[in-house]
């Protein structure tokens, strides 16, 4: 599955009832393809390619680990342990991701 294929299954799985009065962009640093960002704004989700000015975090990975998170093959917290992801700002929001979108 390519990066972008990765992204439209995000974007498909978007729980928007999670998302009711939030204002967040997520931004995804593909260290091996290329940078794209999530717009979440009361429930709703919007995806662009490329950099966002203020993300609210930034989250730095390669494609694999990108993968394996919204596969649901691996988890987002032993992949930040095991140094395959890195994160930006607002390392909390991360935390946020399963609940608004089904992973895997």
């Amino acid at each position: 599955m390519s990066v972008d294929q990765i992204f439209q299954k995000l974007e498909q799985n978007f729980n928007a009832d999670a998302a009711q009065g939030l204002d967040l962009v997520f931004q995804f640093d593909i260290e091996d393809d290329k940078t794209h960002h999530l717009v979440i704004k009361d429930g709703t989700c919007t995806l662009h390619e490329g950099p966002h000015n203020d993300p609210s975090v930034t989250l730095i990975m390669n494609s694999e680990t990108l993968q394996g998170i919204v596969s649901g093959e691996t988890d987002g917290m032993q992949a930040f342990m095991a140094g395959q992801l890195r994160a930006e700002g607002d390392m909390m929001l991360a935390t946020k991701l399963g609940e608004l979108f089904n992973m895997g």
